[in-house]
């Protein structure tokens, strides 16, 4: 028993995980290499993130320094970063290439808190089928008389209590974003 309910808590860190990782990405008009370096870029024919052909520097708060190991690759991460529709301007020097973060405008912005309340959204619905799954597995234990009605009933009302605790965590998390992308 004790084995679902420590596989539930890995799912939802993962579920959590990935929630952060796609939070990140959402600009607030400060430069970040999360902003580019998972934009996949054709190497040499094979699909790569951009962080494994790459170095990606973060020399002032607006600007964002690409240099590839390889330099004929320059073309295909400037093609790669305007067909991933960031809104950034890639700026090719021959040598690296240059990325200005421009200042999100009002609008803008709350287009960023639409997008991040979907990436929640996306996020509860992961959780709930984690649960989901999981209480099928506790409902399988209680036919296969390996525990008892009782017993199904306080694992199951421990599993939404994780549940719960996992989604004000989210909340959390997406409140703080939420005023990062609002200041000014």
């Amino acid at each position: 028993m004790e084995k679902i309910i420590k596989q539930l808590k890995e799912n939802l860190e993962k579920n959590n995980d990935h929630f952060k990782s796609e939070i990140s990405t959402l600009s607030v008009g400060r430069a970040t290499p999360f902003l580019v370096e998972d934009v996949i870029v054709d190497y040499y024919g094979t699909p790569t993130p951009l962080k494994q052909v790459s170095t990606v520097n973060i020399p002032d708060p607006r600007t964002i320094v690409i240099q590839p190991w390889d330099k004929g690759q320059l073309k295909e991460i400037e093609k790669a970063i305007n067909t991933a529709r960031l809104g950034f301007n890639p700026m090719n020097d021959g040598d690296v290439i240059r990325i200005t973060i421009p200042q999100p405008t009002e609008e803008s912005r709350k287009d960023m808190v639409k997008r991040l309340h979907d990436i929640l959204e996306k996020a509860r619905i992961s959780a709930r089928s984690v649960r989901e799954d999981t209480m099928k597995e506790i409902k399988n234990m209680e036919k296969d008389n390996l525990i008892g009605e009782d017993e199904r009933f306080i694992r199951q009302d421990e599993i939404q209590k994780i549940i719960g605790e996992y989604n004000e965590k989210l909340e959390e998390e997406m409140k703080v974003k939420e005023k990062e992308i609002m200041t000014v």
